[in-house]
């Protein structure tokens, strides 16, 4: 699926308004960072590290089964 829309001029460039729009869905959980990967165009590791420079953390803990990381250490 393919979304178009109008932004006014603004000094930003387009990776850089892909990279804004991905980390944003990505935030707030309406994408997997594989999805927001492929949004801003980059690899999952170097999305995942963009992730981490701007305070975003690459990794959902709750998504994370403790019980079984635990039990697997």
């Amino acid at each position: 699926m393919s979304i178009k829309f109008e932004i006014p001029e603004v000094a930003i460039n387009k990776e850089d308004i892909k990279t804004l729009l991905a980390t944003k869905l990505f935030e707030d959980r309406i994408v997997s960072l594989g999805k927001a990967s492929e949004i801003a165009g980059y690899s999952e590791r170097a999305f995942a590290e963009i992730l981490f420079h701007k305070g975003v953390s690459p990794v959902r803990y709750e998504d994370i089964d403790i019980k079984e990381e635990t039990s697997n250490a």
